[in-house]
């Protein structure tokens, strides 16, 4: 076992540890927009109704062995149900590779644990539920007082100018921007701090402008068609969550002479 360094071992740790949080996302993606408990019932099939087992509700696993079916009646699963696990678990090991075995790695991981559920829940209802985006404002602050590289200044300036640009937008274009996407760059304005924040609202803009050509194009939606901003911020959140100092150096040494 000489090659299972302290790095591979905690590496593969958390990504077991990314992947069971993603199974427990894939409940919340489900329910909380239809207002159910995210605790009981434990997992059912959609389709026959039956428990699923603990040894059927492996994490990626599971999913592999029983070919995406239901163990009781066969019934097909949605690929996505294992997607959603495994980009938690890509998220969570990249948390550590990057942080470390730090409280900061763990406080990401949350965060993006929380940018995974949103970023789902978006895409099936067009909403961002405050019950993940309100909670995490004042834990955003209390990390930035006690944890992370932010201050507590920061983060303030942070919520303050992010939410209000979103609010400023929505209140100068009618329907052009949610409450939901306005709570959400408040979140994470709290935890990321302003240069972090600036960098996801620029990011998600370009991002979402290409994804909403893409969709113009090729998928047939019309310019009128109401498009979910949130996977787009959250996209622009986790490249400044892992690459800010890159990018602002990059930005200094194209722009800075």
């Amino acid at each position: 076992m000489e090659f299972l360094t302290p790095f591979l071992f905690y590496s593969i740790y958390f990504f077991g540890v990314g992947a069971c949080v993603g199974s427990f996302l894939n409940v919340v993606i489900y329910r909380v927009p239809k207002g159910e408990s995210i605790v009981r019932p434990g997992s059912r099939c959609g389709s026959c109704g039956k428990p699923v087992k603990p040894w059927n509700n492996i994490p990626i696993v599971s999913y592999i062995l029983l070919g995406g079916r239901c163990a009781k009646c066969g019934k097909k699963y949605s690929a996505r149900y294992m997607a959603v696990e495994f980009i938690t678990a890509v998220l969570f090991t990249a948390c550590f590779v990057k942080f470390g075995l730090t409280v900061d790695a763990v406080i990401y991981m949350a965060l993006t644990a929380s940018l995974v559920a949103v970023t789902f829940i978006d895409l099936d209802h067009m909403i961002i539920p405050d019950s993940i985006t309100l909670p995490g404002i004042p834990l955003g602050f209390l990390s930035s007082w006690f944890f992370l590289p932010t201050t507590p200044q920061d983060a303030f300036l942070a919520f303050l100018i992010g939410g209000g640009f979103f609010y400023l937008i929505a209140v100068l274009v009618p329907h052009g921007m949610g409450g939901g996407d306005i709570k959400l760059v408040a979140m994470l304005g709290a935890f990321l701090g302003l240069k972090a924040v600036f960098i996801t609202i620029f990011l998600g803009s370009v991002i979402g402008s290409i994804g909403g050509g893409i969709g113009i194009a090729f998928a047939g939606k019309g310019r009128a068609s109401k498009i979910p901003f949130g996977p787009y911020l959250v996209a622009g959140a986790l490249i400044a969550v892992f690459w800010e100092r890159e990018l602002i150096n990059l930005y200094l040494d194209i722009f800075v002479f």
